[in-house]
């Protein structure tokens, strides 16, 4: 952290007029690039008349004092400073909600919902955004929001920024290129997207040929906390999990463009709204560490044992939000791919478990060799599906999974899946009413657990006793 990065990378041209994108790569360095030579300073971050005409601007993400290994800021170089704006009125929410969250208690079960289904016609990303649920608010800078969100539509004139929080963008159907002030991001399924708090974007869908077909859809985490950085590797040493290389950054991309664009800002869990008179993409240099970035999963290095029992789940994450609390997230973001089971006289799954976290995932691909019937709309294994078990709500294997699973020789078997991505959180998911009482919502499947009956074999009573150990 904190070092400059050399390496660049770039993507081939699109096809059907989606633009290239290229990227400087490394979480947490001190990145820079300009659009056009010389637009940077150098040796300094305010010059008196910078390069091309240009206004200086700093976007602060952490408060001044923090470690240096935790701050975040950027220097931005542009057309016009942020200060030219109209002034913000109050706009309809629409299906978003913030903290606190009060619609409903937390559900001590596990809920479930199939993906979400195609928009109305002249949906856009902010328009497609309903809240499932949360904790905590943003006046408190501690806690969360998790959103669904499906588009149809661009947004070439609307732009977006959350002062409340950072944005994980985790797409599930088609790819979609964000725009944002510091450049763009080309984000498939499969890849991540990280908006920094109060960065402008925007959301576009790629053409068909290059982006999928149909409606754009996938998950939004919010994070109300500190800003979300790579885990600590502690005794895995200096690799492993997500390398920090593999996350990507944009490079500068400008527009000079002088036409009515709508910016919709969420402050305080409410949005507001105003018309500039010009594009808020006119950033044509900066440098700094408050910046967005996209993450490809298959990069994401599995960890498993290969002896006996299972490494707790916690060796999957991949970025944390950190409390004051050491070992105490305020998210926990994790995923889980492909890898192989090795352990020796030992129950493979997933033991049965009350965990004090509360749990979340959402699928983005199925497992190889899925049969078609198991790939419906509120199976499992139904891209887009998601699921929230709250803290010590038991969970599980099926009965089938356990009796495999018990029956099943000692040769390492492949592990498969798909591609899942979920978070931790210490706090239970407090559900909306359009996520409670959704018609997507999936009937309960508690009844499934009957079949795990009683197979014990000792006495009908009993008392401790010592036990010795040879």
């Amino acid at each position: 952290m904190g070092r400059n990065t050399l390496e660049t990378r770039a993507e081939p041209q699109a096809a059907d007029g989606d633009e290239p994108t290229s990227y400087v790569t490394g979480f947490g360095n001190e990145h820079s690039s300009e659009a056009l030579p010389g637009a940077l300073p150098v040796g300094q971050n305010n010059p008196k008349r910078p390069a091309y005409g240009l206004y200086t601007e700093q976007l602060n993400g952490t408060s001044f004092l923090v470690p240096r290994a935790t701050m975040r800021r950027s220097w931005l170089y542009r057309i016009r400073p942020s200060v030219v704006h109209p002034h913000f009125t109050r706009m309809d929410n629409g299906m978003i909600r913030s903290g606190p969250f009060t619609d409903s208690g937390a559900e001590p079960n596990k809920v479930a919902w199939s993906a979400v289904s195609e928009p109305a016609p002249g949906t856009d990303f902010i328009s497609g955004l309903v809240t499932q649920g949360g904790f905590g608010s943003p006046e408190s800078s501690s806690g969360m929001a998790v959103h669904w969100y499906c588009a149809n539509t661009s947004m070439p004139d609307r732009v977006m920024s959350n002062t409340d929080g950072e944005f994980v963008i985790i797409p599930t159907k088609r790819t979609v290129m964000v725009r944002t002030e510091f450049g763009r991001l080309s984000v498939p399924p499969g890849h991540i997207a990280l908006i920094p708090r109060a960065v402008k974007f925007s959301v576009d869908l790629l053409s068909s040929s290059s982006g999928g077909a149909g409606a754009a859809s996938g998950i939004v985490v919010e994070n109300y906390g500190a800003p979300f950085v790579l885990p600590e590797l502690g005794v895995l040493g200096a690799n492993g999990l997500a390398n920090a290389r593999d996350f990507e950054a944009p490079v500068a991309a400008y527009e000079d463009s002088a036409r009515p664009v709508e910016v919709v800002q969420k402050t305080g869990g409410n949005l507001w709204t105003a018309t500039y008179d010009h594009s808020p993409f006119d950033v044509v240099a900066w440098h700094g560490t408050h910046v967005p970035y996209r993450y490809d999963l298959s990069r994401f290095q599995m960890v498993h044992s290969t002896s006996f029992d299972h490494t707790d789940p916690s060796i999957a994450t991949l970025l944390v939000s950190p409390t004051g609390l050491p070992g105490v997230n305020n998210i926990d973001l994790f995923t889980a791919s492909r890898g192989w089971f090795a352990q020796r006289n030992t129950f493979r799954p997933n033991w049965y478990h009350r965990n004090v976290a509360t749990e979340y995932i959402v699928r983005i691909s199925a497992p190889e060799g899925t049969p078609e019937e198991d790939l419906k709309a509120g199976s499992w294994s139904e891209v887009g599906y998601t699921e929230v078990v709250n803290q010590l709500t038991p969970h599980g294997v099926p009965p089938s999974a356990w009796e495999y699973a018990t029956d099943a020789g000692e040769d390492p078997i492949p592990l498969d899946f798909g591609l899942l991505l979920g978070f931790e959180a210490p706090h239970p998911l407090v559900l909306t009413s359009a996520a409670a009482t959704s018609d997507r919502r999936l009937p309960d499947d508690q009844p499934m657990f009957d079949g795990l009956i009683s197979h014990f074999t000792g006495p009908a009573s009993g008392s401790a006793q010592s036990v010795e150990r040879s």
